[in-house]
């Protein structure tokens, strides 16, 4: 299918309620590159093409005029089973992302195969200028990197990120909320040495306390570590 039929097909598949529920929850993405897709259709959809033989028309037709297709161009290649491909796919990819909830999206099963060979990427990734590719280097950090083969220096990669982006911020937030829920007592010291900047701090404990995996006298605790701002 060309790229040109796909589109079309998004557009069949159109829910304009749905798309104006996206553009309030996507600030980044103007409303009218929201076609509407629902997720699961999205889904569907590209496990179908991704075993069409010109998918490749589709991929390399960056940047997409629609989010709908940016979406659908990150479930494509999270189905790559080819970990080289798939790496070779994301690089050419990452540029283009330009919201959270692709980017968000965007999780290659080729990579929870061999999260080792991702490592030289993930720091590239994380040192990079772009809001997103800084986002996805952290999320696969927290995907891959915080159970068995959780190492102090990845925490330490994501806390040394300092950046003015929101995006950016909530994500290593949200990392080290879900480290503090998998590595309770290696990733504490963040928080009480307050290594982390004032808002993704206090972000993260939010994050934490509200988390039904940190107990409650974690979470009363991480409560006294909040940073309080002087009002004078």
């Amino acid at each position: 299918m060309n790229k040109d039929a796909i589109v079309t097909e998004l557009f069949r598949m159109q829910d304009k309620s749905y798309a104006r529920m996206q553009a309030k929850i996507i600030p980044t993405v103007p409303a009218d590159r929201i076609i509407g897709v629902r997720t699961p259709a999205l889904r569907e959809m590209a496990k179908r093409l991704s075993k069409e033989a010109d998918i490749n028309e589709f991929l390399s037709s960056v940047p997409h005029p629609y989010f709908d297709e940016d979406q659908l161009h990150a479930f494509v290649i999270s189905l790559e089973k080819d970990f080289d491909k798939c790496l070779a796919q994301v690089e050419a990819f990452l540029p283009f992302i330009d919201n959270w909830a692709t980017c968000d999206q965007l999780s290659p099963k080729a990579f929870k195969r061999e999260p080792e060979r991702l490592l030289p990427s993930i720091q590239d990734w994380i040192r990079s200028d772009k809001t997103y590719t800084i986002r996805f280097a952290i999320g696969m950090l927290m995907q891959h990197f915080l159970n068995d083969r959780f190492d102090i220096k990845y925490a330490d990669m994501v806390a040394q990120v300092r950046s003015e982006e929101y995006y950016v911020n909530m994500m290593i937030a949200w990392y080290f909320a879900t480290a503090l829920a998998k590595q309770y007592e290696k990733v504490l010291p963040y928080l009480e040495e307050k290594r982390l900047s004032d808002w993704v701090h206090n972000k993260a404990i939010q994050k934490s306390v509200e988390s039904y995996r940190i107990s409650d006298d974690q979470k009363v605790y991480l409560k006294t570590l909040k940073i309080r701002r002087n009002r004078n």
